[in-house]
């Protein structure tokens, strides 16, 4: 994980509500425990043999070095105990409770009440016996018995010959950021190219359509959004890379890139400025970076500490357009 998710995540609070469940009720577990989605951080409760499930690289990462077993997805196999923690999609969190469901003995499900909690925990008492539960520090936990619960399975949200998913970035529709840059690129982009943060793919599929592309490495740190990528993007000179674009090493002739700005509910404009950084680092001596973000990031100092020409392209009232060329090296 780099130091800048490291520092990035220590910022989150870890919360104790498992703790306390099984200090007032929630079953120990007697045989294999998973965890789904928990960010770093998560009150664990001694579960040291539990396995982790997360998609994204950093937090993946971070868990393996505490000495967790990790997965980008939960294996096919019983649980005596699953836990839930919801992501930022409705969507994708009834659809981790579905699959938890039909695997374990026990399901935990935990979150704040800014990720829908509250919404889960009402549809969940409409289906089955909700066992226990415990509210604290903005968030509640709830445990009821493994079953069938396939009516919350979710299907991916196809568009004009796209694939994506409940959960990724966009998801059923090309954001309008990205849009904008697509229709900035140069006709004569050309040579070793990299998307980073390339999400399920729609801009990579945009560079596809240049013929002097020689390569095009999608880096990603989301797990599902890559394997979306896979399958928008099938031209051959593609390759596909689980990874943290901030950590990343490569060379490149152009870079493009719609940064993220949250690790969680909150903004953070140093995670964009730790790409550009990356880009720097990955581009060639006259190397080009293209980039979009929206219009209040404060991204102009980075750009000029890292690159001995910036340029501002015709952007819009809500994103600006950036064309770095030309990397320093010190």
């Amino acid at each position: 994980m780099s130091t800048l998710y490291n520092a990035l995540w220590k910022k989150s609070k870890v919360l104790v509500r498992l703790s306390l469940a099984f200090e007032t009720g929630l079953p120990k577990p007697s045989g294999p425990v998973a965890v789904l989605h928990p960010e770093v951080g998560f009150d664990i409760a001694g579960l040291t043999e539990a396995l982790i499930v997360q998609p994204f690289f950093p937090s993946n990462r971070t868990w393996g070095n505490q000495g967790f077993a990790c997965d980008v997805s939960l294996p096919t196999r019983r649980f005596s105990l699953a836990i839930v923690c919801c992501t930022r999609s409705k969507q994708q969190t009834a659809d981790l409770i579905a699959q938890a469901a039909a695997q374990a003995d026990i399901v935990v499900v935990d979150g704040q009440k800014t990720d829908g909690i509250d919404s889960h925990y009402r549809s969940l008492r409409k289906l089955t016996t909700v066992h226990g539960t415990i509210t604290k520090a903005h968030g509640r936990l709830f445990w009821f018995a493994g079953m069938n619960l396939a009516t919350l399975r979710a299907a991916d949200q196809n568009f004009d010959g796209f694939v994506t998913k409940p959960g990724v970035f966009s998801a059923g529709a090309v954001d309008s950021a990205s849009a904008l840059l697509a229709g900035a690129l140069p006709e004569h982009l050309s040579g070793d190219i990299a998307d980073f943060g390339a999400g399920w793919g729609y801009l990579s599929s945009c560079i596809m359509s240049r013929e002097a592309v020689t390569k095009l490495d999608l880096v990603e740190a989301d797990f599902v959004s890559l394997d979306c990528a896979k399958k928008n993007v099938s031209d051959p000179r593609a390759a596909f890379f689980w990874a943290d674009a901030t950590a990343w090493n490569g060379s490149y002739d152009a870079i493009v890139m719609n940064p993220p700005f949250h690790t969680s509910r909150k903004g953070d404009p140093e995670l964009g400025r730790a790409f550009i950084a990356g880009a720097k680092r990955c581009l060639k001596t006259k190397g080009s970076l293209y980039l979009v973000a929206n219009r209040h990031l404060p991204y102009e100092t980075a750009l000029e500490q890292c690159f001995a020409k910036v340029l501002e392209l015709p952007g819009n009232g809500r994103f600006k357009l950036f064309h770095a060329s030309r990397p320093k090296r010190k």
